[in-house]
């Protein structure tokens, strides 16, 4: 974490792996939820694959690079207070990745996900055959996940013009540049 007082013009944040992971995690999203019908071969099909890429994320939040390691970003009570407090003081942090709020969301989209894999491959064993306590779960999570979608894709926009940063455009390029 480093505080306002060097911000350069434009810094290499995303490798190619988390830009990737996310405009394919977008991807399989977005088809799951307004295209596929549920239930259906392709919808599985995806939410395995979000589900596998998830899991790849998390291996490599422990082998990856920098601002792609839990490590960095984790959102420890420590930083969330001092983030919070930063806030509260009107002051604007800088971080080469996420800041801990943000971390929260990543960490917080991640679990949603898997939860969607779970309950989804739940409902294909015969135990869980038709089961509605699960298919509610699983749908819930789903509309969850859409809210906290928006809620991430809002924050960015939002923090980006507070900050004048180019956030949305970072996760394209991999590099965070100032405006």
């Amino acid at each position: 974490m480093k505080t306002d007082v060097y911000l350069p013009a434009s810094e290499k944040v995303w490798d190619l792996f988390v830009r990737c992971f996310h405009w394919t995690m977008v991807s399989c999203i977005l088809l799951d939820y307004f295209v596929i019908s549920d239930g259906e071969l392709p919808h599985q099909i995806l939410g395995y694959g979000a589900t596998a890429l998830v899991l790849s994320r998390i291996v490599w939040g422990f082998i990856g690079s920098e601002t792609a390691r839990f490590s960095d970003f984790f959102p420890t009570p420590s930083k969330l207070r001092h983030h919070f407090k930063a806030i509260r003081n009107g002051e604007h942090l800088y971080y080469k990745g996420h800041n801990p709020l943000g971390a929260l969301m990543i960490l917080t989209l991640l679990s949603l996900i898997i939860g969607l894999g779970v309950t989804g491959w739940m409902q294909t064993l015969d135990a869980f055959w038709g089961e509605e306590w699960l298919m509610l779960s699983h749908e819930i999570l789903s509309h969850t996940l859409m809210v906290m979608v928006f809620i991430h894709v809002s924050a960015a926009i939002i923090m980006g013009k507070i900050e004048r940063v180019k956030l949305i455009k970072a996760m394209v390029t991999g590099n965070k540049e100032r405006y």
